[in-house]
């Protein structure tokens, strides 16, 4: 299978855990409680940092980090990691009505949005891309958010997967800052227009 395919559908997989927290509203199957999958988060934060840190300062040489691993990412820490941390940060300070369709703009807008712009290196995506990362992105808040709030999301996760800012020579991953910026503009339009903070950001217990 082409690296670039295998990448994409191992950043997919990461749908599994929002998915099941989703399925676990219906009635007829178990619930997975929003706490479970929050310390599953964070348990997947710290491995994935052992990990890079191991091969980074001391040399881990799996062949899948070579597959799934990007060249500018031999030295830096891996995108996987910058995706998990990206997600556990919605998970853990939001809701799940805002943390969820986050995700679900990283695990399934990000690779479709990246097949459809593979081999480019571009400062800013071609139009049909970024569409099709707003139109996706939107598909999945409209369910859990109000309009504008949705609205909010998808345009902070289309900037965010489209325009790539480069701070220091090192450019800002958008598996970091999907679930990021899309969660904090939900929860901004939430907030501003009348739902209350308590309602929006949680704690973790």
């Amino acid at each position: 299978m082409d690296d670039e395919v295998a990448r994409r559908l191992v950043h997919a997989s990461g749908a599994i855990l929002p998915t099941t927290w989703v399925v676990g509203q219906l009635d007829a199957v178990p619930e997975l409680p929003w706490q479970v999958v929050r310390y599953v988060l964070v348990l997947a934060t710290i491995l994935a940092l052992g990990l890079e840190v191991i091969r980074l300062f001391v040399g881990l040489d799996w062949a899948i980090f070579e597959k799934l691993t990007r060249e500018y990412e031999q030295e830096n820490l891996a995108g996987y990691a910058l995706y998990i941390i990206g997600g556990t940060f919605a998970g853990l300070l939001f809701v799940p009505e805002v943390a969820v369709p986050a995700m679900y703009m990283l695990t399934i807008g990000d690779p479709i949005s990246g097949l459809l712009g593979s081999g480019e290196l571009r400062t800013v995506k071609r139009p049909r891309v970024l569409g099709t990362m707003f139109v996706v992105s939107l598909a999945f808040a409209l369910p859990f958010l109000p309009v504008v709030a949705a609205v909010g999301a998808a345009v902070a996760s289309t900037l965010a997967d489209g325009v790539k800012p480069v701070v220091a020579t090192y450019v800002i991953d958008d598996n970091l800052t999907i679930p990021i910026l899309a969660s904090m503009a939900a929860a901004a339009v939430l907030v501003a227009t009348g739902e209350p903070v308590e309602a929006v950001v949680t704690a973790m217990a």
